[in-house]
C-alpha cells in the first residue's frame, strides 16, 4: 500500500503478531487471517517486531536491528533462487554481511556472547575476519539464503495485505541488545567500556507498568557519534523498516527527548537518571531523507511536556490505552472522551494483561468505577465495553488486541512486563473463531465510523 496518512480517515485494526497465527509461521494461515481482516472491517493489522527473538522469545531484544526471524518461514517454503540470494545480498549488503558473519561466528563459538570470542574476532580483525569467511563461505551464504527467503515470504504478506486495502503496521524498539551484530559492528556508536559491556544500560523509572521501574539492560547509544554520522544507521534502520511496513510504532518514543541512564553496575532500575538526546536532530533528518513515512509514537509511560511538543512538532500520532483510563482524574488523556485525532486508541497493548483479565483482577470498588466511566450499571460485557470506547473515540485508528475480541482473561496475555519467562507464546485457534465473528467486527467498526475503505 505505501506509507499512509493516519489522520485522514478513521481506521480500525486488530493487533496479532504473527507468530500468533496458529502455526506460528507465514504459511495459508496468514492468507485466511488477511481474509478475516478484510470480512471484518478492518483495515490495519498490526503486529510486534519481525526480529528474531531472544532466548526467552521477545521480539523486542534481538540479535539484529534488521533480520527477520526464520522461524517465521513457511514450513515447506522453497528455497531461493541464486540470483535472488544475490540479489538480497547486494541491496542489503549494508547490513546483511555484518550480520551472516555475526550468525556464523557465534555458531562456531557455541553462541558465546560475542566479547567472549577470541580477541581477533571480537574486536573484528580484518584479517581474522577474512579467513573465517573464506572458510565459512557456505554457512555465510545459507545465512543470507534463509533472510532472503523469509523476507520474500513477507512480501507476499504485504501483496495480499494490499490486494485486500489493509495497511500493515509495525514496530520498532527503540534499543537494540548488546548480543547483537549491530553492537558488534558498530561498538562506537555504543557507550561500552575497554572490554565491550555498557558503562550504562537502559529502563525506564516507576510507572504505571512497573512500581520498581524496569531495567532492560541495553546498551545505550553514543547519541554524539551517531549524530556526528548522520545518523546514517538509524536511516538504514528506518528505511527497512517501511521495506516491511505501511506505517511503524516507534516505541519508546520519549528516548528521542531523554533517556534513563542506569548504571550497569546497578541491579536496581530506580537509580538512574535522565540525560537529553538529539531526538530533533535525528527526526529532521530522517523528515529530509524519508519525506512522507507514517510513524507513532509510543508516548506511554512518565511523559514530559517537551516529549508532546516534539512528537506535535513532527506531526507524529500518539498514543491511548484504555485500560489506563481509570484513575479519577476527569482529565485523564486515556480516558474514551479525552482521546485526541491525532492517537492511536487500544483498549490494551501486548504488555497489558486482557481485558477481561485486567477487569477480573480489580477491586470491587474500581470494577464499579469503570462500569460507571463506561456508563454500565450491572457487570458488563468489559471486553465489548472497551472495543466501543477505543473504536467510538475520535483517536485516527483504535487498535484491539485479538484477545479482546476473544473474551479471554489472563491465560491469552502476550507478555507481562519485568517478567522473564512465559511471555510471547499465545497463540489462538481457527476453533475460537465462528462465522458470526467477523460479521460481529464490521457491525462495530462500521457503527464506529471506521468501516474500510472499498
Amino acid at each position: 500500500m505505501g506509507a499512509i496518512n493516519l489522520v485522514d480517515e478513521r481506521r480500525a485494526g486488530i493487533l496479532l503478531h504473527p507468530t500468533s497465527l496458529p502455526g506460528g509461521r507465514l504459511d495459508d494461515d496468514v492468507l485466511r487471517w488477511l481474509d478475516f481482516l478484510h470480512d471484518g472491517g478492518m483495515s490495519v493489522w498490526q503486529v510486534l517486531p519481525l526480529a528474531i527473538p531472544d532466548r526467552e522469545h521477545s521480539p523486542y531484544q534481538s540479535c539484529s536491528a534488521f533480520a527477520v526471524n526464520p522461524a517465521l518461514l513457511p514450513a515447506a517454503a522453497p528455497p531461493p533462487s541464486d540470483d535472488a540470494v544475490d540479489a538480497f545480498r547486494l541491496r542489503h549488503a549494508e547490513w546483511i554481511e555484518d550480520f551472516a558473519l555475526f550468525a556464523a561466528v557465534a555458531a562456531q563459538q557455541g553462541h558465546r556472547a560475542w566479547w567472549r570470542w577470541p580477541e581477533p574476532l571480537a574486536r573484528r580483525d580484518a584479517d581474522a575476519l577474512a579467513r573465517f569467511a573464506a572458510r565459512h563461505e557456505s554457512s555465510l551464504r545459507g545465512i543470507v539464503a534463509t533472510q532472503c527467503a523469509v523476507d520474500l515470504a513477507w512480501g507476499r504478506v504485504r501483496r495480499e495485505a494490499a490486494a485486500r486495502g489493509i495497511a500493515l503496521f509495525g514496530d520498532m524498539p527503540i534499543f537494540v541488545d548488546q548480543e547483537s551484530a549491530d553492537v558488534w559492528a558498530n561498538p562506537s556508536s555504543f557507550l561500552l567500556d575497554e572490554n565491550f559491556q555498557p558503562r550504562y544500560v537502559t529502563g525506564v523509572p516507576p510507572d504505571y507498568f512497573s512500581r520498581t521501574g524496569q531495567r532492560w539492560g541495553n546498551p545505550h547509544y553514543d547519541w554524539k557519534a551517531m549524530a556526528d554520522g548522520g545518523f546514517q544507521w538509524w536511516l538504514a534502520r528506518i528505511e527497512r523498516q517501511f521495506e516491511w511496513f505501511d506505517l511503524v510504532r516507534l516505541d519508546h518514543f520519549r528516548a528521542l527527548s531523554a533517556v534513563w541512564m542506569i548504571d550497569a553496575a546497578s541491579d536496581a532500575a530506580t537509580e538512574g537518571f535522565w540525560a537529553e538526546t538529539p531526538g530533533r536532530a535525528l527526526l529532521q533528518r530522517l523528515r529530509s531523507h524519508c519525506p512522507g513515512l507514517s510513524i507513532v509514537a509510543e508516548d506511554l509511560g512518565l511523559i514530559t511536556a517537551d516529549v508532546h511538543e516534539l512528537r506535535r512538532e513532527f506531526g507524529l500520532p500518539g498514543m491511548a490505552v484504555v485500560q489506563f483510563a481509570f484513575d479519577g482524574s476527569p482529565d485523564n488523556p486515556h480516558r474514551p472522551e479525552n482521546i485526541e485525532r491525532d492517537r492511536v486508541a487500544y483498549t490494551g497493548t501486548h504488555d497489558n494483561d486482557t481485558c477481561v483479565g485486567w477487569y477480573a483482577a480489580l477491586e470491587p470498588a474500581a470494577r464499579r468505577f469503570v462500569r460507571e466511566v463506561l456508563g454500565r450499571g450491572e457487570d458488563p460485557d468489559i471486553a465489548g465495553l472497551m472495543i466501543d470506547a477505543a473504536l467510538g473515540s475520535a483517536a485516527c485508528l483504535a487498535v484491539t488486541p485479538l484477545q479482546d475480541f476473544l473474551r479471554l482473561g489472563s491465560e491469552a496475555r502476550m507478555n507481562t512486563p519485568g517478567v522473564g519467562r512465559g511471555n510471547w507464546q499465545w497463540r489462538f485457534h481457527w476453533t475460537q473463531i465462528d462465522g458470526n465473528l467477523s460479521q460481529s467486527l464490521r457491525a462495530c467498526v462500521e457503527r464506529a465510523g471506521r468501516s474500510r475503505r472499498a
